[in-house]
Parts: structure tokens; sequence; C-alpha cells
């Protein structure tokens, strides 16, 4: 019984150590900021915490399925082959028109009056803090993507989970991005990675500023966050809100369905153009992820008019088909009489006017 109380504690302390070494684990704020935000509403025991009290234990018996769903799961959890990505369309996305531009799961890079803003630019080859383990992308990572790209005038960071928040990504971004917008506490990760404290802007919910013309607000999700074993909650997540002269843009971030929708299309709303998480969703966790039907509720509370379903194509987190979620979506759009965009992974879609895109079921091909 000893040498088993010793093998575990040494395990926890090398755990330990690795974590606190290993630069993609992230940082941690600093006691002076743990006491401004112990002034904040959703601040408390030092954790954040979300708008409506939210327990977000599973029971023993969710926890014994979730083991059996990944030994026996289903085989479409995965696409068959490599996701191709389209030929990027630089000169596109270089000019003064308004556009977007998705790269899988809730990476998407914004024109917005002429401002570059790239947002959860999770571009890496695997969700996870190590390469041989976690969610891979399917196909080749998208990093080589960044030294193409113009410079930024801004990133926005959702929340600091591995498949938002990428070290490999940002250590390459930090030279190019003029500011980073995030949620309280995920400055910290960046400082740790070399981005300067003068280029981050930390925001809490319904925060307002305004940046080259552009205001931005962070808005509320019901999510949460943490990067280690010791750290849950310890950083804010949310949503994004981006006012252009002609782009009046939301991202809902990942998070459940709850009343803070309504509350965001009523302060910001209406939108022109709406990225909404749908995908990794779960019965076991139903306060974590939106199904995509409460996906599309999410875009007509916020008083959405163009819809893009986000958080699928890139990575297996959750259970279901892998092209589930878009396909739910598209039948409930329907329904609903959504206008719903499923552009390819790395096609541009200008957001003029009446914009529109060519619908293709792509991922069946």
């Amino acid at each position: 019984m000893f040498y088993v109380f010793l093998f575990l504690v040494v395990s926890i302390l090398l755990v330990s150590l690795f974590i606190g070494i290993h630069p993609t684990f992230g940082g941690n704020s600093i006691k002076k900021q743990k006491l401004v935000y112990g002034g904040f509403d959703n601040f408390s025991n030092g954790k954040f915490v979300n708008q409506v009290p939210t327990k977000m234990n599973m029971s023993a018996m969710d926890v014994l399925s979730m083991i059996k769903d990944s030994i026996t799961g289903r085989k479409d959890r995965k696409p068959r082959g490599p996701i191709q990505v389209s030929n990027i369309d630089w000169k596109q996305i270089k000019s003064e028109e308004d556009s977007l531009t998705w790269f899988g799961h809730s990476a998407f890079l914004m024109n917005i009056d002429n401002k570059k803003l790239l947002v959860d630019p999770m571009l890496g080859p695997v969700a996870s803090p190590v390469s041989f383990a976690g969610s891979k992308r399917y196909g080749k990572d998208m990093l080589h993507i960044i030294d193409e790209m113009p410079f930024l005038d801004a990133v926005f960071i959702t929340h600091d989970h591995y498949d938002h928040l990428d070290y490999q990504s940002i250590k390459r971004l930090k030279s190019k991005a003029g500011h980073f917008f995030v949620p309280h506490g995920v400055g910290a990760h960046l400082n740790r990675w070399g981005v300067t404290k003068e280029k981050i802007t930390e925001l809490n919910w319904w925060d307002e500023v305004v940046f080259q013309g552009l205001t931005i607000a962070l808005t509320p999700s019901k999510h949460f966050s943490g990067r280690g074993m010791f750290n849950r909650d310890t950083t804010l997540w949310g949503g994004w809100v981006i006012l252009g002269k002609n782009t009046r843009f939301y991202t809902s971030g990942d998070g459940g369905y709850d009343s803070h929708f309504k509350e965001i299309g009523k302060k910001y709303g209406p939108f022109n153009i709406t990225l909404i998480e749908g995908g990794q969703y779960d019965k076991r966790w139903p306060w974590v992820h939106m199904t995509p039907e409460e996906a599309i509720q999410a875009h007509l509370d916020v008083n959405g008019k163009n819809m893009m379903l986000i958080h699928w194509g890139a990575f297996t987190l959750a259970y279901h088909g892998w092209t589930e979620p878009v396909e739910r979506a598209i039948k409930k759009a329907n329904e609903a009489k959504v206008k719903l965009i499923t552009p390819k992974i790395g096609e541009t879609t200008p957001l003029i006017g009446e914009f529109s895109v060519p619908f293709s079921s792509w991922w069946k091909i």
C-alpha cells in the first residue's frame, strides 16, 4: 500500500511539474488581477461563474458511458479521408471589401471596414497540450497560412480551451498582429508566449471598446475554461460583437443555450452575420455546447439575418457523426426560415448587401 501511495504522489508531482514547465499550458493571473476580479458579479470564490448557476459535473454512469463510446463509438465520427481546403483567395481577403473566411471549427478571418480580424486561431494539428494525444485535425495543420496572411489589425479569443487557443498559432501570430482582445485572465497565457501586455486588452462581459472605428464588446456565454488540472474557470469565456459601418457581426463562442442570447440581441442586434456554435454536443453535457437546433434558436434570439454554423468540420470532440451538426442545422434552418450559409473551409464569403454562398454539400464529397 505504501508503494502505491508513493507512486501516486510521485505521479502527481511529475504531472504538476510538467504542467508548470511546458509553455502550452499557458500562464496564471497575478494576485493584483485576482483582486480586481473579486469585484466582478461573475467571479466567486476564486473562479469565474456563469450568469445562471450551472452544475457541470457528470455522474459516474455518464463517465462510464463516455468511456464505452470512445472505444466502440460510431465509425462516422471522422471523415473517411482528409478534408480538402479551398484555394484561399488572398487577393480578395486583402481587398477593402468586407468578407469572412472560415478555416474550420471556430477559426475564421474577418475583413470589416478594411480591418483584418482573426478569431479563435486554432490552426495547429491537434487540440491538445501534447502532440501524441487529443483530437487531431482532419488533414494537415494549417499553421503555414499564417505566413500568407496580411498584417492583422486584431486577434480575438473567445476562451482558453485548446480547440480555440493554440500555442503554436499564437507563437506565429504574435509578431503579425497589432492587438489581441481576450476575456479576463486569458492575457496571462499570451504573456507567457511572448505577446507584450501593451498589445492585449482584457474585457469582462458587456465591456465595450472602440478600436480603429469598430465597436467591440465581449458578451456572455454559458461555458467554462481551463488548460490544466488546477486552473479550471480561472479565466473568463464569452462571445464577440464587432460592429462596423456595414457589417454587424456576432460570434457566440462556446456554450450552452440560455437567456443571454436574447439579452445580446436586445442590446446589440440586429446582426447581418452570426457565427454560432452547434457542434460537439452531447446529452451528457447539454450545458457546455448547443445542439444545431439550439444554435438556430440562438441566432433568432440575437436577431441575426445570415447565419453560419461553427465548431465543426475540423476536429472530433464529441460522439455524434462529424457531418451531423451541419445536416441537422440545415433541416432546422429550413423549418425556421433562417438563411444558413455553408462555405467550404478556406472559401471567402463577401459580406456585401444581400450576400450569399452557392449551396453545396461539400462535406459529402
